[in-house]
C-alpha cells in the first residue's frame, strides 16, 4: 500500500508540474489564481516617484505641464522655478533622504494589509531601482542613489508576512522609442523589446514580486506589448510562477477581460457580485494617488467612509488596494499613517469577517440600508457576518436577509456576550441591543454581528 500511495503522489506531482500555459489569453486565463490573494483581501498601493517632488496635482504632472499645457500647472512652474527648468531637473531633488523601509514595513504590518504594491516605474519612466535599461533615469544613478524597490522588498520580507508586489507602467510619456512606435501605428516594437520587457524581466528576476500590477496599456493591443509571451514565462518558468498574480492592464484588448484579476478602471467598485475575481484600487486622498503638498484634512477619507469601501468591496468578491502617496523625502504622511493604523486596529477586532471570507447569498441587506454581508463555511452551515455602519439607536437591529433556525446564535465580534433575537414575521430577525458602555464597545466604527446557524 505504501508503494501505491507513493506512486499516486508522484503521479499527481508529475501531472501538476506538466501544466504549461500557452502565450494566448484562453490558456493564460485558465490559470487558477493563487489562493493567498483571494484570502488576503486587503493591499496597500504606493505611488512614489519624481512626481513626488513637485507634489502638485497628480503623477501626470509632466504630461499636464508639457503636453496638455494645463494652465494651473504651467503657472505653478512659472511662479516657482526658473524659465529653463526641465522635468529631469526634479530628479536630483527626489532624494528620499528620510526613507526608512523598516518603518514603512511596520506601518503596513500594523494596517492589517496582506500585500503591498510599490510603483517601480510610472508613466514618467523613472525607475525606482537601478535598472540597466534606464540609464541615468533611475534611483540608483540620480536622486536617492539607492535601490528603493529592493530596500522596501527586503524590509517587508524580513519584518512581516506581507506579500510584496510591483506596479509597472508599460509606456512612458516622452520616451523617443515609444513615440516612434506610436508614430508607426505600433507596427514596430522597438520600445517594447529595448525597454518595457527587459524591465519587467529584470523586476521579476531581481525582486521576485508576488504581484505584477501593469498599467499604461490603453494605446495599443496586448500583441504590441508582447504581453502573452511575458505572462506565459511568468506562469511557467519565472521564480514566482506558483505565487504571482497579475491584473488585466496588458493592452487595449485586455482591460476588464483578461489577466489574473480584473481592475477594469481606477476605483472600480461595481457594488454587486462579479463572476471573476476583481480589485478596487482606490486612494485615501479623495483627489490624487500621489502626495500633494496642498492636501487638506477634508480631502482625506474618514474611517467610516474607508471601512464602508473596504467592506462593500469584499462583500462583492473583490480585493481592495488602498493607495497612500509617500513624500519625495521618503515618509508616509502622518494622516495616511493614522488611517492605516486605525484600519489595523479595526481589523484586529473584525478581521475574521473579511480575511478568508467569501460572498454570501446576499451582499447587502434587503431591508436595512448600509449593511454588508460576508460569510464563511461553518460546521452546521454558513457563518454570516453583518457589518453595521451605524450603532442601533433604538435598542433593536432588524436584518432582513438572514433566515434564522433553532440553532442560530448571534454575537458581536470583540464582545463576549450572546445577543437575544426574535425571528421576523415574514423572515429575517430582530436583534435586541443591550446598553453597552463606551469602554466595553469593541471598536469605534462599523460593528460586525456574527450569525451562526443561519438557514440560507
Amino acid at each position: 500500500m505504501a508503494e501505491v500511495r507513493l506512486f499516486c503522489i508522484l503521479l499527481l506531482l508529475a501531472v501538476c508540474t506538466a501544466v504549461r500555459y500557452e502565450p494566448n489569453w484562453e490558456s493564460l486565463d485558465a490559470r487558477p489564481l493563487p489562493s493567498w490573494y483571494d484570502q488576503g483581501k486587503i493591499g496597500i498601493f504606493l505611488h512614489w516617484g519624481v512626481f513626488s517632488v513637485p507634489s502638485y496635482q497628480t503623477a501626470w504632472f509632466w504630461w499636464y505641464w508639457k503636453s496638455v499645457k494645463e494652465l494651473t500647472v504651467v503657472d505653478f512652474m512659472k511662479q516657482n522655478y526658473r524659465a529653463d527648468f526641465t522635468y529631469a531637473d526634479f530628479a536630483p531633488m527626489f532624494k528620499a533622504e528620510f526613507f526608512n523601509p523598516d518603518q514603512w514595513a511596520d506601518i503596513f504590518n500594523a494596517s492589517g494589509a496582506q500585500y503591498v504594491v510599490l510603483t517601480t516605474k510610472h508613466h514618467e519612466g523613472f525607475c525606482n531601482w537601478p535598472s540597466k535599461y534606464s540609464w541615468n533615469w533611475n534611483a540608483g544613478d540620480v536622486g536617492p542613489k539607492r535601490d528603493l524597490v529592493g530596500d522596501l522588498a527586503k524590509s517587508i520580507r524580513n519584518r512581516t508576512k506581507i506579500h510584496f508586489g510591483v506596479y509597472h507602467s508599460l509606456f512612458e510619456f516622452f520616451n523617443p522609442l515609444f513615440l516612434q512606435d506610436q508614430a508607426n501605428n505600433f507596427t514596430t516594437q522597438n520600445f517594447v523589446s529595448d525597454k518595457t520587457m527587459p524591465e519587467l524581466y529584470e523586476l521579476v528576476n531581481n525582486y521576485k514580486p508576488d504581484v505584477i500590477w501593469s498599467d499604461g496599456d490603453w494605446m495599443a493591443n496586448s500583441s504590441y506589448w508582447n504581453a502573452t509571451h511575458f505572462l506565459a514565462w511568468l506562469y511557467n518558468d519565472s521564480p514566482v510562477k506558483d505565487t504571482v498574480v497579475t491584473n488585466d492592464r496588458w493592452g487595449l484588448d485586455t482591460n476588464c477581460k483578461h489577466g489574473g484579476f480584473l481592475d477594469c478602471h481606477d476605483s472600480y467598485n461595481p457594488g454587486v457580485l462579479q463572476k471573476r475575481k476583481w480589485e478596487n484600487c482606490m486612494h485615501v486622498d479623495r483627489y490624487a494617488w500621489t502626495f500633494r503638498r496642498r492636501l487638506n484634512i477634508g480631502d482625506i477619507l474618514d474611517m467610516h467612509s474607508l471601512l464602508q469601501e473596504v467592506i462593500g468591496t469584499i462583500s462583492c468578491g473583490g480585493n481592495i488596494l488602498i493607495n497612500v502617496g509617500p513624500t519625495s523625502y521618503g515618509e508616509i504622511a502622518p494622516i495616511f499613517e493614522e488611517r492605516l493604523r486605525q484600519m489595523g486596529e479595526w481589523l484586529k477586532v473584525n478581521g475574521e469577517s473579511l480575511y478568508g471570507s467569501k460572498p454570501w447569498s446576499h451582499q447587502n441587506d434587503t431591508v436595512t440600508p448600509g449593511i454588508w454581508y460576508t460569510s464563511k463555511d461553518g460546521p452546521t452551515g454558513p457563518v454570516v457576518y453583518a457589518s453595521v455602519p451605524q450603532w442601533p439607536a433604538t435598542g433593536e437591529l432588524f436584518l432582513g436577509a438572514p433566515m434564522p433556525s433553532s440553532s442560530t446564535k448571534v454575537t458581536l465580534l470583540g464582545y463576549p456576550k450572546i445577543f437575544d433575537f426574535n425571528p421576523g414575521v415574514s423572515g429575517g430577525l430582530t436583534i435586541s441591543i443591550p446598553t453597552i458602555s463606551v469602554n466595553d464597545m469593541p471598536c469605534e466604527w462599523t460593528w460586525v454581528f456574527k450569525l451562526e446557524g443561519i438557514k440560507n
